[in-house]
């Protein structure tokens, strides 16, 4: 298996506090098996009718990307470079297991299990990353970030910095300071990448994206981004904060690079012009709604080639909504990327195995490929719609700033459930074929189960128990005899709207108390659902792409 970039990582790694003796790890045997969970698939991709110089920006883009694999295991942990190099020195078939699961994971814990730790000596995986100093606590940090001037505390509190510990106290050090090395090499991947190609708007964001890697400032390649109107469409740079759970502010980077599906493309585009009335009609107060998004909302379809960083990480990414800048989602909207090969794959190898187990026979025969893309489509367009920015007597807010470490679970679930709300909506009104009606609930039941594998440790696995403990209480899914679940016809949209309405009241007030309360008491694995969980065991949890197409590209 190709290892990671890792020429210019930084060797960062501390001192780990050894395991419990009670503890026992897996041996190379058990581990072969955990990687099992992930049924290998080649993500092919025809690139010989695109011109010469469209293949040689993606194969920079694919070196580039490396160096972001490299830079994001900085992110997750300080000792993980260490660890790495470590086990790439052991040759033992034990060795070679604990190094292949390493980099499934990012890391030694088990993103499937808890984040269960597979190799002694490590620790637990901190909390929030490497975006704070070691030893500090969140309320040091919340007590310092409160002392800033405004313009100071944007940036210790923003998407690009991480926070370091002086002699004088703490200091916010920006990225492009802190990954100086890495991001130096990408930036120059980039430009050449840029150099090779003809394509104009490609051009542009990747010039944009690599001044924005040495200046910090993302909003003009961000904008850059949504316009690119090319076959090759690549996503660079510093995005999710679900690795900051402490404030949910550090971005991670990630790297996908595509080739646009014209044709799917083509079909969804109508639907970036449905986003107002959507918005003009979700269960909530009135008050509450955006009267005019962004006028960017961009849909694109496409082929994944290489994935890393944050987007190469346990679980495969199916789709992404970005960016997450406020400023832009207000002024220009957001660009929604489907990952169609991915989706394909799991749908295959996942989705419908897991339907003939989990759900009744009936359900599984309304079980189809349309509605879960459809659905994982509609996912990130509602990413886009609902409370973002709140006003209070102490000035301007955001959701994702109240909400804190809640946030992530509840946007996840919020995308989900509202997005339901939103594809009945578009089959109402026409936009949308009707057979979707009798397809997409059952469909959605059969993916809860997929989704819970991941762990209700994670935010997706979270936001996914919560939803199905919901209609379970509501009687809008019930379980049969049998153990397998069946969603309840007449039941199922108004508890759809409900849950929608409930958590969406929760984002427009900021309520970060009502967030947790609800995530404590319905985002838990129950009895029936635990035993469905035991008899998927023999069934692949994800897909683990094999980047045939990239391998082809670089000669690596």
């Amino acid at each position: 298996m190709r290892t990671p970039f890792i020429a210019l990582c930084l060797l960062a790694a501390v001192s780990a506090s050894a395991a419990p003796p009670a503890v026992k790890f897996p041996d190379a045997a058990a581990l072969r098996k955990l990687d099992a969970q992930y049924a290998p698939v080649d993500l092919a991709v025809d690139v010989s009718r695109l011109p010469e110089g469209e293949r040689k920006a993606l194969a920079l883009l694919v070196e580039a990307s490396r160096v972001v694999d490299a830079l994001f295991l900085r992110q997750e942990w300080a000792g993980a470079t260490a660890m790495l190099l470590s086990l790439q020195d052991d040759p033992s078939p034990l060795g070679r297991a604990r190094l292949a699961f390493f980099l499934r994971n990012k890391g030694p814990w088990d993103r499937l299990d808890h984040d269960r730790i597979f190799i002694p000596g490590a620790p637990p995986p901190p909390e929030a990353g490497t975006f704070y100093p070691p030893g500090a606590t969140k309320e040091e940090i919340a007590a310092w970030n409160g002392s800033l001037p405004e313009k100071e505390r944007a940036i210790a509190t923003g998407f690009f910095s991480v926070i370091r510990r002086t002699p004088a106290g703490f200091v916010a050090v920006p990225y492009s300071i802190e990954y100086q090395a890495e991001l130096a090499l990408a930036d120059s991947l980039l430009r050449q990448a840029a150099a090779a190609t003809a394509e104009p708007t490609l051009k542009r964001f990747l010039e944009t994206r690599a001044s924005a890697l040495l200046s910090d400032d993302y909003y003009d390649s961000d904008v850059a981004w949504m316009e690119i109107d090319g076959a090759v469409e690549p996503t660079f740079g510093p995005y999710e904060t679900y690795g900051d759970g402490w404030f949910n502010a550090k971005a991670a980077f990630e790297a996908y690079v595509t080739v646009r599906d014209e044709g799917e493309t083509a079909k969804l585009a109508r639907l970036s012009g449905e986003l107002q009335d959507i918005e003009d009609h979700l269960p909530m107060d009135p008050a509450w709604r955006n009267p005019k998004l962004g006028a960017l909302a961009p849909i694109r379809v496409v082929n994944e080639i290489f994935a890393a960083g944050d987007g190469r990480r346990g679980v495969t990414t199916a789709a992404f909504n970005l960016p997450n800048d406020e400023r832009i989602l207000r002024e220009k909207g957001a660009k929604r990327v489907m990952l169609k090969n991915v989706q394909e794959a799991k749908f295959k190898h996942v989705l419908l195995p897991i339907s003939k187990v989990a759900v009744a026979p009936a359900d599984g025969r309304r079980v189809s490929f349309d509605a879960f893309f459809t659905h994982i489509l509609m996912h990130e367009m509602v990413h886009g719609l609902g409370p973002h920015g709140l006003e209070r007597p102490t000035g301007h807010t955001t959701v994702r700033e109240q909400l804190g470490s809640q946030y992530a679970a509840i946007e996840e679930a919020k995308a989900d459930v509202v997005g339901l709300f939103a594809l009945h909506r578009l089959v109402d009104r026409g936009v949308l074929p009707r057979e979707l009606e009798k397809t997409m609930y059952a469909t959605f039941l059969a993916s809860c189960f997929r989704s819970i594998r991941f762990g209700v440790n994670e935010a997706h696995g979270r936001g996914v128990a919560l939803q199905l403990n919901w209609f379970l209480d509501q009687g809008a899914v019930v379980v049969g005899k049998d153990g397998r679940f069946a969603v309840v016809d007449g039941k199922i949209r108004a508890s759809v709207e409900s849950l929608s309405r409930e958590i969406l009241a929760i984002q427009a007030g900021g309520d970060a108390a009502g967030a947790k309360a609800l995530l404590d008491r319905m985002a838990v694995v129950r009895p029936p659902v635990a035993r469905v969980l035991e008899r998927l065991r023999a069934i692949p949890v994800d897909v683990a792409p094999r980047f045939v197409t990239a391998e082809a590209l670089t000669g690596r």
